[in-house]
């Protein structure tokens, strides 16, 4: 069964019974990869690490690289 097919079973589901439509696939996945940098960011710290912005750092020492 795909994700689309779970979700209007869902939906059928919860129409049927009155309750509140469950929402759409992929409507929180920006919240759950924000959620994932944030506990990861929590972690350094705890552990005395800087919290960085690794993907941001590497992009800048390969942009500043000598050619």
């Amino acid at each position: 069964m795909s994700v689309t097919q779970q979700y209007l079973l869902d939906t059928y589901r919860a129409r049927q019974l009155g309750e509140p439509a469950p929402p759409a696939p992929g409507t929180h996945d920006w919240q759950v990869v924000r959620e994932g940098r944030d506990e990861r960011r929590f972690r350094a710290v705890l552990a005395g690490r800087p919290a960085r912005h690794r993907f941001r750092d590497a992009l800048n020492r390969w942009r500043r690289r000598p050619t």
